[in-house]
């Protein structure tokens, strides 16, 4: 009587997307549980909405808008750059200061996979904050929808290229403080220029224009530009550096930062902090 060897079954392990997958789905479990975290988070650009809002409610002149309405869209460029950049330049740089990247990357997981789980999560907020602040600008403000296919897909595009550069370059931006204690003052400090200087807290035909010209070199001003194409009329456009919405442009630039965000990333990325070596 022979007896045929039994090969034990092996179950095939996921690939980088299914891990990138679970990642996500593990940075998003963590970041709901939260509540103090997510609060702050989805208030924090709606409150200065309204604040900002409720100040500057006059009509512009010659723009067939009110000066309320312009903060909207600036809103939205803005809480898609919090939710990305500002996050991620944080939460890397604790998780690198606390040695959670060197116990990962000890790991049989692929480093992409946590790159992965990172987009997925900041993909996850920067679609509610942006639902959460286009529901208060139609309601309160009067910030029409747009009525054509074609400013729908300039919205697309716009939120996912200045997503994808904004969360790359939180990326690499969170290999610049030295620990998790001054991450904060390190990533928050050039984000709050850049709000003031890319017509977020002020309107664009009243910054110089060497301010806007230095705004220009990142992508914060180009999504709000963008997204005051997409939900303001025509007549706004005067208000603009350049008198048009600029949409080609705008995708150069965003499309440009996302290749020197990810050329940034591979160039001065980190596992471990500096006292580590």
């Amino acid at each position: 009587m022979t007896t045929t060897a039994v090969r034990p079954r092996t179950e095939r392990l996921p690939g980088v997307w299914g891990l990138g997958l679970r990642r996500g789905a593990l940075e998003t479990k963590q970041f709901f549980r939260q509540r103090d975290q997510v609060v702050f988070t989805f208030a924090f650009p709606v409150v200065f909405l309204f604040l900002f809002a409720s100040i500057f409610s006059d009509d512009v002149e010659g723009a067939g808008i009110k000066a309320s309405q312009l903060y909207v869209p600036a809103m939205m460029a803005a809480g898609i750059m919090s939710t990305s950049f500002q996050s991620l330049g944080v939460s890397i740089a604790v998780e690198r200061d606390e040695k959670v990247l060197r116990r990962l990357r000890g790991t049989p997981m692929p480093p992409a996979a946590y790159f992965l789980g990172k987009i997925w999560l900041v993909l996850v907020t920067g679609i509610l904050e942006t639902a959460i602040l286009l529901l208060v600008g139609t309601t309160l403000y009067d910030v029409a929808l747009p009525s054509d296919a074609g400013r729908w897909f300039a919205f697309a595009w716009i939120f996912v290229l200045g997503l994808t550069a904004c969360a790359l370059l939180g990326i690499a931006v969170s290999s610049v403080p030295k620990s998790s204690k001054s991450a904060s003052s390190v990533v928050v400090l050039p984000f709050l220029v850049l709000q003031f200087i890319s017509g977020v807290y002020i309107a664009i035909d009243t910054i110089p224009d060497w301010m806007l010209n230095i705004g220009a070199l990142f992508p914060l001003k180009w999504m709000c530009q963008g997204l005051r194409g997409v939900f303001l009329p025509d007549s706004a456009q005067v208000l603009e550096q350049a008198g048009n919405w600029e949409f080609g442009r705008t995708a150069l630039v965003l499309g440009a930062w996302c290749v020197g965000g990810l050329l940034l990333c591979l160039l001065t990325f980190r596992w471990k902090n500096r006292r580590a070596g």
